[in-house]
């Protein structure tokens, strides 16, 4: 591994990227004779995504999930948007 200054590495951050790509090797970057940071390729992850998460199997919805309570369907539909005040 190329160990490289800071100053160096602004001042030729293509170049050690292209580097980078070619060689597939890392850059360790140093301040004040230092390692603080290391510059290396992007390694893309080849492995499929695999679904599902860390619920599955643990969720159930039940078959009646998205039926409306008949109490609530009457409090929309067949109430008075002011009722009657005594």
């Amino acid at each position: 591994m190329q160990i490289t200054n800071i100053s160096e590495v602004k001042a030729n951050l293509s170049y050690l990227i292209k580097m980078i790509q070619e060689t597939n090797e890392s850059i360790i970057i140093g301040k004040a004779g230092e390692p603080v940071a290391v510059l290396s390729a992007f390694k893309k992850n080849s492995l499929p995504r695999k679904l599902g998460g860390s619920w599955e199997g643990s969720v159930k919805i039940a078959a009646d999930f998205d039926k409306t309570d008949k109490e609530i369907i009457d409090g929309f539909y067949n109430s008075s948007v002011f009722p009657d005040q005594t």
